[in-house]
Order: C-alpha cells, then sequence, then structure tokens
C-alpha cells in the first residue's frame, strides 16, 4: 500500500478531527460558563474616556511630554526611585546653562527644581503655549495629591529651538 494513498491517512486525520472537535466543545462549554457567570456580575459603567498619547520628533511639545514623563517615572513616589535615570534625563533635556541655575535654585528652596515640589506629582498636563522668539513655551500643569488636599502647578516650560530645556518657571516668558 502507498504511504500516501487515503486509507492510510484516515485514521491520523480521524484521531485529529475527533481531538479538534473534543477541544472545541470543551472550549465552547468553558466559554458559555464564563459568559453566564459573568452575566449576574452587575456591568461597571466606564467613566473614563478612552485615551491616547501622540507626539511628532522635533515638537516642542512632544520634547516636554517625554521629559517630564520619564522624569517623574524616575522620580517615582515608590520605595526606590531613579536617581541616575533622573540625573541622565536632566542631563540630556536640560541645557548646561539652565542645569547650573536649577541646582543652585534646588539648593536655596530645599526641592526639585523641575517638579518646583518636595514630593512627585500624581498627574501632569502640557499645553502648547506657543513661540517666543527664537524658543517655545509649554505649560506644564502639576497635580499633587487628591481629594480635598489637591493642589495644582503651573509651570511655563522654555524650549530653545535645539529642543533643550533653557528654563522652568511659574511665570510665563511672554
Amino acid at each position: 500500500m502507498n504511504r500516501k494513498s487515503p486509507t492510510h491517512r484516515r485514521p491520523g486525520r480521524r484521531a485529529a478531527v475527533a481531538a479538534g472537535l473534543v477541544l472545541a466543545v470543551g472550549l465552547g462549554v468553558s466559554t458559555q460558563v464564563s459568559a453566564q457567570a459573568s452575566v449576574h456580575a452587575p456591568a461597571k459603567a466606564s467613566t473614563a474616556a478612552a485615551q491616547s498619547v501622540s507626539g511628532t520628533h522635533g515638537q516642542a511639545l512632544t520634547r516636554v511630554a517625554d521629559f517630564y514623563g520619564a522624569y517623574i517615572d524616575a522620580k517615582g513616589d515608590y520605595p526606590d526611585p531613579d536617581a541616575t535615570l533622573a540625573k541622565a534625563l536632566r542631563k540630556h533635556y536640560l541645557t548646561p546653562d539652565f542645569a547650573k541655575r536649577l541646582a543652585a535654585w534646588e539648593r536655596r528652596n530645599g526641592a526639585d527644581g523641575v517638579l518646583r515640589a518636595q514630593n512627585v506629582p500624581v498627574k501632569w498636563t502640557l499645553t502648547d503655549n506657543g513661540a517666543i522668539g527664537h524658543a517655545h513655551e509649554v505649560i506644564v500643569t502639576l497635580t499633587f495629591g487628591g481629594g480635598e488636599t489637591t493642589r495644582k502647578i503651573k509651570l511655563f516650560v522654555l524650549v530653545e529651538r535645539y529642543n533643550h530645556i533653557s528654563d522652568i518657571g511659574t511665570t510665563s516668558s511672554r
């Protein structure tokens, strides 16, 4: 008998079809049980809207968002923040002159100059504030705490034309 004859292949095919059928029936039953179990649970309405984040290479708003997102993650409100990463981010994103001025501000005020606080915000938002000469201003709003103890800080971040942050202040450069 030829190895490829239909008679020779049938036992293997039958076993495969039978196994597939058992698997399909088994999965169907488990799916139905899961679906039936979830029918009795009350549905929770989602209050959060779908979120998306986008950016453009070279855009000041994207640059500042990248910096603040990574910096806040590095500083983290958890037992072992990554101080080495926070320092590297400052070196990469800030102009050398501004980094020196920021370090002096931090010594005088006893707070993180990028966040203008001693702790880490729970939320942050950015808004484009437009071009100012050869630079661009981005408004960063940091939210600290929650509930009745919520506090917001609005910072004005100046990005020079080569995409380095040259100033962070509490008043606009406009």
